[in-house]
């Protein structure tokens, strides 16, 4: 009888040990399941954003009936500075030139036959800007809407033809009744765009955009497309 009790206790220690074991196996297990790490995050709360980007500008209408540009497209380059007071909100400054080339009215020749010239100036632009952004959680990618306002300058230029004599500037050599001409006005202007901006690291980023841009009226209106580097800090 003291043999079999002895066995039953030992029997009950082994199943106690072994079931005490189990459980903190299974839990040291559940914990090791659970400590996931987190994803990256690629963009900030709040962050300074300052891009330099190339651009293309091209003219609703063709240049003949253009009354800024006053020709087809123009290439060139801006910056902006940007500061997102929130994850999804920014606002900020802009300023960007592009040269375009125009075909200018000199007046007539001694046989009464047109002359034409190309005049290459700069057409450029300043205006604060409003972006609301969508970084996606855990990804490089946030898809981005712009939108802003403020002064055009350097196109909008006029020949007239008021001259009946010979000028005594040297184009007098080929220009019989040369026109005259004026200088290139400022407007205000509109601006609605959408784009992409890509992380490579969490301070630098490639972004791509497009805009539609209103200038005092449809026969002005243009598009512009940028692409360029963007530092974040």
């Amino acid at each position: 009888m003291q043999k079999l009790t002895v066995t039953i206790c030992a029997l009950a220690t082994m199943i106690t040990a072994a079931y005490g074991g189990t459980t903190t196996y299974s839990g040291k297990e559940m914990k090791q399941v659970e400590q996931v790490p987190p994803c990256p995050e690629w963009y900030r709360d709040t962050e300074w954003n300052v891009s330099l980007w190339g651009t293309y500008a091209f003219t609703a209408n063709n240049w003949q009936d253009d009354r800024y540009f006053e020709s087809d497209h123009a290439w060139g380059g801006g910056i902006d500075v940007k500061y997102f007071f929130h994850r999804y909100f920014g606002v900020g400054l802009e300023g960007w030139a592009t040269e375009s080339t125009r075909q200018q009215f000199d007046g007539f020749d001694f046989n009464g036959q047109p002359v034409f010239s190309d005049d290459e100036r700069v057409i450029g632009a300043v205006k604060g800007t409003l972006t609301l952004r969508y970084p996606i959680h855990c990804s490089r990618f946030s898809p981005y809407l712009y939108g802003g306002g403020g002064a055009l300058f350097g196109g909008e230029e006029h020949d007239s033809f008021t001259n009946l004599f010979s000028s005594s500037t040297s184009k007098a050599v080929s220009v019989g009744f040369p026109a005259t001409h004026t200088d290139g006005k400022t407007r205000g202007f509109g601006q609605v765009g959408a784009g992409l901006e890509i992380r490579l690291t969490p301070h630098i980023g490639w972004m791509s955009d497009f805009s539609w841009n209103v200038v005092n009226g449809p026969d002005n209106n243009f598009g512009m497309a940028r692409s360029g580097v963007t530092f974040a800090f």
